[in-house]
């Protein structure tokens, strides 16, 4: 039986796994973080729980896939419940604007703050639409290492306006500023300026609307919990809290990897979820890698970093929606600081993750459990963090006590806060960068990191830096690409594969 080694155990990662097994190849997953899950680690904290990684679940199906894998059951590892409210946006002036649940209660929130902007909504998701239909339907599973099938796709990128930002689309369909910003938020959800990211991500509006924004009981850990047991039902070796600090190389195939404790893995194909910058520049000799993947890593440009506040309150805020987005007083000037300018601003925006709303168990009774997350410049900024750091912490809870959190300077309890230069040392993501490489269009599809690798033969390539992109649905994609690069093993398959691409 053939060996396939996985480095990284992130969704990416862990989804690899599950359908190199389901070819029927053994496999091992090694990862240098205490459990599964990649950037999704669980913190406690004095009875209070938080997910350390992603809280918005979209696109439920592709966590059925794996299971379907081997005839089980998504329900009987995790529930998984729809929100009936997808976010709360609330504005500097206090206003707010309900997203989610059906297209009624979105157009009429939407006729609230300015009646002219219905129509305009009605085009704009259709035109999301249409993107959906090509970038994910058509081409999110799809490799993309090929030169030639890219010109191919070059006729509909041009018909979908592909060189248009987000912004610049949102802004051609909706007028008011605030209904603007409610809609091009979403780039950030993947590391992208709106201003500046492709408008094939704003197929990510229409993949919400299609498949709604779910929360996994017990949190994002719970999900991981639940796919770490079907791995293990299912033989797949896991090798946790071990990092891999080289790539063996044997000709113009890898042959082993060789971790931190001395130990080394024999292989026959590898698949890497590590950020593909470390791959090429820290693990791979330089000599075996090809002059397009040592180019993308040396010039590529990372995604902003990521502050994130984690506390409990000794006190519940029933009025607070499970996703809150807290609008600071600028947009388009503080999003410039952060990507271009990459100085740390006095003001900022929050994403207020509060898992209470939905399930109680992540906090003691009579309490709530909150992180709150702020964009911020990744580590090719000079920001002192041992200073800054403490100074941002006090900021956000002024901001946040002063308005949907009532009295949190009294409150809170058991605070913490993880920087970019954590990110760094944790997940070994370079400059810190929350979500790998940025998404431009001259960083998407082929100009990404390809999914079959730019070196050895038997390497292939998952998660947030390669194709077709960050967040939960794109790295699920990105183990279905390798799914449909990698050989069955030898002896039969365990299921039916997906079309194999050469």
């Amino acid at each position: 039986m053939s060996r396939v080694v996985v480095i990284g155990a992130g969704f990416g990662g862990i989804a690899a796994a599950l359908r190199a097994r389901a070819k029927g190849h053994s496999v091992t997953v090694i990862d240098r973080a205490p459990r599964l899950g990649g950037r999704a680690q669980v913190y406690e904290r004095d009875g209070f729980r938080h997910d350390a990684g992603p809280t918005v679940l979209t696109a439920p199906f592709l966590f059925d896939e794996l299971f379907a894998l081997f005839g089980k059951s998504t329900a009987d590892y995790v529930k998984i419940v729809p929100l009936p409210l997808w976010y709360r946006f609330r504005f500097h002036d206090g206003d707010t604007f309900d997203y989610g649940g059906g297209i009624e209660q979105t157009l009429a929130e939407i006729a609230r703050i300015h009646p002219p902007d219905v129509d305009g909504y009605r085009a704009l998701l259709e035109q999301s639409r249409r993107i959906y239909e090509v970038g994910f339907t058509q081409l999110g599973d799809v490799p993309f290492h090929r030169l030639s099938f890219m010109l191919q796709q070059v006729p509909h990128l041009v018909q979908l306006g592909a060189w248009r930002t987000v912004w610049q689309m949102v802004a051609h369909y909706v007028q008011h500023e605030k209904i603007r910003q409610a809609f091009s938020i979403q780039p950030l959800l993947v590391g992208g300026n709106p201003f500046d990211t492709t408008s094939i991500y704003a197929l990510i509006h229409f993949l919400e609307r299609a498949h709604g924004v779910h929360f996994a009981m017990g949190g994002t850990g719970a999900l991981v919990d639940g796919l770490g047991r079907l791995m293990l039902e299912e033989g797949i070796e896991l090798r946790l809290g071990t990092t891999v600090t080289a790539i063996e190389v044997d000709g113009d195939r890898a042959r082993a990897v060789h971790t931190a404790d001395g130990t080394r893995l024999a292989l026959d194909y590898l698949i890497s979820n590590a950020d593909p910058v470390h791959l090429y520049e820290q693990l791979l000799p330089r000599t075996v890698s090809k002059l397009s993947a040592r180019l993308k890593a040396r010039h590529c440009e990372q995604s902003m970093g990521l502050f994130v506040l984690y506390f409990g309150a000794a006190r519940q805020y029933p009025e607070v929606a499970h996703h809150t987005i807290w609008m600071g007083p600028r947009y388009r000037a503080l999003l410039d600081d952060i990507f271009h300018r990459k100085v740390l601003a006095e003001d900022f925006s929050i994403y207020l993750h509060r898992p209470t709303a939905t399930d109680p168990s992540f906090a003691p009774a009579g309490c709530d459990s909150f992180y709150a997350l702020v964009p911020v410049p990744n580590l090719s900024a000079d920001i002192d963090w041992a200073v800054e750091g403490p100074r941002l912490r006090d900021r956000i809870v002024a901001a946040l006590g002063s308005t949907i959190l009532p009295d949190l300077a009294a409150t809170i309890r058991a605070d913490f806060f993880v920087t970019p230069e954590d990110f760094a040392e944790r997940y070994l993501s370079p400059l810190g960068a929350g979500f790998s490489i940025a998404p431009h269009f001259r960083q998407s599809a082929w100009f990404r990191f390809h999914n079959r690798g730019e070196g050895p033969r038997n390497l292939y390539l998952v998660g947030a830096g390669t194709h077709p992109g960050a967040g939960l649905p794109g790295v699920l994609c990105s183990a279905k690409v390798v799914d449909r690069l990698l050989p069955e093993a030898l002896g039969g398959r365990m299921r039916a594969a997906l079309p194999a691409v050469v």
